[in-house]
């Protein structure tokens, strides 16, 4: 199922606002009788977008190609503006670019026609909250308010959010509500359904279920009204933690505030009934769903495959899947994936292997996670020989390894007490250059014990930069 998502700050006003000078439109048009000012209006400004989005597309192909990017800016500085460096920081931050961001940002300040603006602070500080530099953000916050800027909601919320993807959830989480009171005391910074939202998920998700009755109870008695991010994502985090009742008391709230059920509201439903096999109520949900005016997206049927596998019901997992392609659904390679999974969870194995191998020979191109899914199953049924064989072809069939690969297979040989399959996979690590430090150990050990974790913590300070050393400890535990 995918992952849900709360609605993002609103966009400041210059990103709909673009210079004529980066296209080349003319200045007056001519309006015949029985024309549509509202739709040519509309069709300029969807051509000024794609101008937009067509020069950033360009300026981040060229600095991907290692041209310096001040360089490649200077060369369109005739052309790039506020609202083209706004698009970039996205697409730098997407790709962990965030040093760059402050180049992008260093180089705006430098041009005549840029002014300190609230909007670009926000998306500087969500772009480094996201990658983990809080102290960067909290640096941008300050040089935000040197320059003349008023903080108002946006900033506030790019900053709570932040906060929010430090590892230290309670810090943050007491961070978070210290802003969201401040908030309240500034006229311009108010808290609107942005702010709410970000919080009672971060809560929701901490399982701190006083903390959500509070914020709810705060959001009734504020002028701003919960939308549908707001129901969802906190439905989906009390699902996630398997909090059904909690969950369903916030459905019926959102009933009774005549917010409408979307697609995202009946799959993360289906998918928390599912994962604790309440499938009464899972496919009552689902029938809903069908008189809906939605429609089933594949991770509906995706999640009722792998939910029905684990609580070993082929049959029943079957019928979706055949339900699924009935509807002219065509399956993707999370679908392969739930049913490679699901016959794994009924002991069937055998079909798991004919699903893979069809997958192999039809030349579709085959993601690392399917490979994942095949081993797993192999490991999870006691055959890490099955599953040491499948790692030594998988490069003839052009499936390469990565690090949850590996993982998998360290704990999995680790359980079955396999020192030969250990030595094996670590010369493979060794020779793709694949270094494991301590989180990697305890990422992979995470499952197999609390005296198998303790032992491998504290050998992994000392060894592991010596894998085949850390992997007798482990066969020896």
């Amino acid at each position: 199922m995918s992952s849900l998502s709360f609605s993002t700050p609103p966009s400041p006003s210059y990103y709909y606002s673009f210079p004529t000078s980066s296209v080349n439109l003319p200045r007056v048009i001519r309006i015949s009788c029985g024309s549509n000012p509202t739709r040519l209006n509309r069709k300029k400004i969807t051509s000024e977008r794609s101008e937009t989005q067509e020069l950033v597309r360009l300026l981040t192909r060229k600095i991907s190609e290692k041209e310096p990017l001040v360089t490649t800016l200077n060369k369109y500085v005739k052309l790039v503006r506020t609202e083209h460096c706004f698009l970039l920081f996205e697409e730098l931050g997407k790709h962990d670019k965030w040093l760059q961001c402050l180049e992008v940002f260093r180089w705006m300040q430098r041009q005549r026609w840029y002014i300190a603006d609230n909007g670009v602070y926000s998306k500087l500080i969500s772009v480094m909250g996201k990658k983990g530099q809080i102290r960067l953000a909290m640096w941008l916050f300050s040089e935000m308010r040197n320059t003349g800027c008023r903080p108002d909601t946006s900033v506030y919320n790019a900053l709570i959010s932040a906060h929010l993807h430090t590892r230290n959830k309670s810090n943050a989480l007491a961070k978070a509500l210290g802003y969201f009171e401040k908030m309240k005391g500034i006229e311009r910074c108010k808290p609107n359904i942005v702010t709410y939202n970000i919080l009672l998920r971060a809560f929701a998700q901490s399982r701190n279920v006083d903390q959500v009755n509070s914020l709810f109870k705060d959001l009734d008695d504020s002028v701003v009204s919960p939308d549908i991010y707001t129901f969802n994502g906190v439905m989906d985090a009390y699902g996630k933690n398997g909090m059904i009742r909690e969950m369903e008391t916030v459905l019926a709230r959102m009933k009774s505030n005549q917010v409408k059920p979307d697609l995202i509201t009946y799959n993360l439903l289906i998918d928390s009934y599912g994962k604790k096999q309440q499938f009464d109520k899972m496919e009552q949900v689902f029938k809903s769903l069908l008189r809906s005016k939605e429609k089933p997206s594949l991770p509906t049927f995706n999640s009722m495959i792998l939910n029905y596998g684990k609580a070993r019901l082929k049959d029943k997992a079957e019928n979706v899947f055949q339900n699924m392609t009935d509807m002219g659904y065509t399956p993707s390679f999370v679908t392969h994936e739930s049913l490679i999974y699901m016959y794994g969870f009924c002991d069937c194995v055998s079909k798991a292997v004919e699903l893979f191998d069809g997958l192999i020979e039809s030349k579709v191109p085959m993601k690392v996670s399917t490979l994942n899914a095949m081993l797993d199953v192999y490991c999870i049924n006691g055959l890490p020989q099955e599953a040491d064989s499948l790692f030594a072809r998988a490069r003839r069939v052009n499936i390469f390894p990565d690090a949850s690969t590996y993982k998998l297979l360290y704990k999995a040989y680790t359980k079955a007490n396999s020192k030969e399959l250990l030595d094996k996979l670590l010369k493979h690590m060794d020779k793709d250059g694949v270094i494991p430090n301590k989180r990697f150990f305890l990422d992979a050990l995470g499952a197999i014990g609390s005296s198998t974790e303790k032992s491998g913590s504290a050998n992994a300070g000392t060894d592991s930069k010596n894998p085949q050393k850390f992997a007798k400890t482990q066969t020896e535990t």
